[in-house]
């Protein structure tokens, strides 16, 4: 008896609707406050810098592992492979003292086994993997993070 009344339940379940919602309620909202069914805008498109390399100041980093960013223009940099890489024509071993460019830190010198490389390694060749152009854009939200004063010599 007790399997039949179970079994007619779960039947009722199936057959009786859910009570459906009040007339006029408020649509659904996303945590922004927006209706969730309206379509996300993109934010306006920032300019990148546009200056030559070596014609601007470096970028203070704002943590001390952070990668150095890109002060520079990076329009009509061919895309980086083994055999090319524009970033090294400036920043190489070879030529960084001659254009006055930050040569890359000693870590992009070692294999994956630690070993000591005379150029910068296989694994290191995509620079814009780490390093990127700065835009000089305002928060889109308010942003509370403070420096670790990576740049401040102590």
């Amino acid at each position: 008896m007790t399997k039949s009344v179970t079994m007619l339940v779960a039947a009722l379940g199936l057959i009786v609707p859910p009570p459906a919602l009040p007339q006029g309620a408020p649509p659904v909202q996303t945590l922004r406050g927006a209706d969730a069914a309206t379509t996300d805008q993109a934010p306006s498109e920032w300019p990148y810098p546009s200056q030559a390399p070596g014609s601007q100041k470096r970028i203070a980093r704002t943590f001390s592992s952070q990668p150095p960013l890109i002060p520079h223009t990076i329009e009509g940099v061919d895309t980086l492979t083994l055999q090319e890489n524009a970033c090294l024509s400036c920043h190489g071993p070879e030529n960084y003292k001659l254009v006055n460019a930050p040569k890359p830190s000693e870590s992009h010198f070692k294999d994956r086994d630690g070993k000591t490389l005379t150029d910068v390694s296989a694994a290191r060749r995509q620079c814009m993997t780490c390093h990127v152009p700065q835009a000089d854009a305002k928060p889109i939200v308010e942003n509370t993070f403070r420096s670790d004063s990576a740049g401040e010599k102590k």
